[in-house]
């Protein structure tokens, strides 16, 4: 069956009507396997004003009862896991188990957010002032209007709107203009969480589609309290200034450089299957993606052989087909960039149309020019140390700082790694790899990959507003530092 074909059918049991003049093409074959509607400023303003209504009802809701709805939504998901799955397989090119993976995360997030609907808890502070009581609360941020890429197609949206949900927070997506038919099957499910909901306000889960200048209709919008984008660092670069030029919060997922370090003890076999997965799934076109190995001098020749013969034993081709570990790049201008960052890579010939490469291995002296970019492909950077120092060092010699691992049986450079001078990412792993994150750790890396964080862990408070409340129950009025105001 085409994709297209496939995609149609799939469409059909998701519930979602192609139509629009905004094109889908697989990855796959180059085909356009759908179409959606394409909103206008002017329509994002329009959602930007019902979100705004929704988040005056929405906030006054209890934090459970607004977890009773990602509740339902999950269970739609969980009902839908298959045809979604194989929908993101479609659209963004991912092999069958990724795209089952990325649903998944959507459930997880979804349970996770339902259990913190009853944990949004705030502190209780001791005051310096006899019978004073001050306490810090959490409260509804207002609308959250969310930019996903095409490579997490569905999950990003639901790392960030079960969490907003439960918060009090209306959500406005704006997904990838290369994934639409995903977006929309995502909505259609919602729509039906809702209806089953019964008393959510219009406008508390909207999507609209298109490109630039629909996102910076968002970006724009004075109505959105919080823009959470996900995307390149030049994004990040364009979105971050623009929406504090407002006064409004961003929270910035971009881009990654990540770094394994394998020391001598390491356990080989276990490097390897890591590495071959965290270097070559999703063709490389993860955030995540594993872009430099950094091996130990002594051990690095055998790994080096070894990951070659791996490598050119991957299948490459059809990601619906069993047994293949890496699709298709998602576009022309994705193989461009492969091919500029190494230029000889090649096509592999697999059907017809779409952009398929084999995972490369280069070795390298020292980190400089393309090495120092994030490239959305398949290539991986093998430098060698000799000290334990150096390879921290050049783990944290380039401007991402996202996600890290080493390899090591050494309890001592385990340790070291995950201290304040091991790893600078904001994740950093030991004898697993750079992708693969869970959803109940918060998700984001500093520097230039923008400090923010999404999913699990304390990340629900960047959806809301902290008030600190100082209660007064006594009768006399003592100023704070001790401070004496006579009248």
């Amino acid at each position: 069956m085409s994709p297209a074909e496939e995609a149609r059918d799939l469409l059909s049991q998701l519930g979602v009507e192609s139509g629009g003049n905004l094109e889908s093409r697989s990855p796959i074959d180059g085909q356009v396997i759908g179409s959606v509607a394409e909103s206008t400023s002017t329509e994002v303003s329009k959602a930007c004003e019902r979100a705004q209504a929704a988040f005056l009802k929405w906030r006054n809701v209890p934090a459970p009862r607004r977890g009773e709805l990602v509740r339902l939504i999950g269970e739609e998901l969980r009902a839908a896991k298959e045809p979604l799955a194989r929908l993101v397989t479609l659209e963004a090119g991912k092999i069958v188990q990724e795209g089952l993976g990325e649903v998944q995360e959507m459930v997880d997030i979804c349970d996770y957010a339902v259990g913190l609907s009853r944990q949004l808890y705030g502190l209780s502070i001791a005051s310096e002032r006899p019978n004073h009581r001050m306490i810090e609360q959490w409260h509804p941020l207002g609308v959250v209007g969310v930019i996903t890429a095409f490579n997490f197609p569905v999950a990003v949206w639901a790392w960030n709107a079960a969490l907003a949900i439960v918060c009090g927070d209306p959500v406005i997506w704006k997904p990838s203009e290369k994934t639409p038919l995903t977006a929309a099957a995502v909505m259609a499910l919602a729509e039906r969480a809702l209806e089953k909901f019964g008393d959510a306000p219009d406008g508390l889960l909207q999507c609209v589609q298109g490109g630039r200048e629909v996102g910076e209709a968002l970006v724009d919008n004075h109505r959105i309290a919080l823009l959470s984008a996900t995307g390149s660092t030049a994004m990040g670069r364009a979105v971050g200034p623009r929406v504090a030029e407002r006064f409004g919060r961003s929270l910035l997922e971009l881009g990654g450089n990540n770094a394994m370090i394998v020391a001598p003890s390491a356990d080989l076999k276990l490097a390897e299957r890591a590495i071959l997965f965290s270097a070559a799934g999703t063709a490389g076109q993860r955030c995540t993606t594993l872009r430099r190995l950094i091996v130990h001098e002594s051990i690095a020749d055998g790994l080096v052989a070894r990951l070659r013969e791996l490598f050119a034993r991957v299948k490459v081709g059809d990601p619906r087909e069993k047994g293949t570990l890496v699709g298709p790049l998602i576009d022309e201008a994705a193989y461009e960039g492969m091919r500029r960052a190494f230029p000889e890579a090649e096509q592999v010939e697999v059907g017809e149309g779409g952009l398929y490469v084999r995972p490369a291995i280069v070795e390298i002296d020292r980190q400089q020019g393309m090495v120092r970019q994030e490239t959305f492909a398949p290539i991986l950077y093998v430098l060698r140390y000799r000290e334990f120092e150096e390879a921290i060092e050049l783990n944290n010699d380039v401007v991402q700082g996202l996600s890290s691992s080493i390899f090591t049986n050494d309890m001592k450079e385990a340790e070291r790694f995950v201290t304040a001078a091991g790893s600078d990412c904001g994740i950093a792993n030991v004898n697993i790899g750079t992708s693969g994150a869970e959803i109940g750790g918060a998700f984001g890396g500093e520097k230039e990959t923008g400090g923010g964080r999404e999913s699990g862990s304390d990340s629900w408070r960047a959806y809301m507003r902290r008030s600190t409340n100082t209660i007064n129950y006594g009768d006399d009025l003592p100023l704070a530092q001790g401070i004496e105001f006579g009248v």
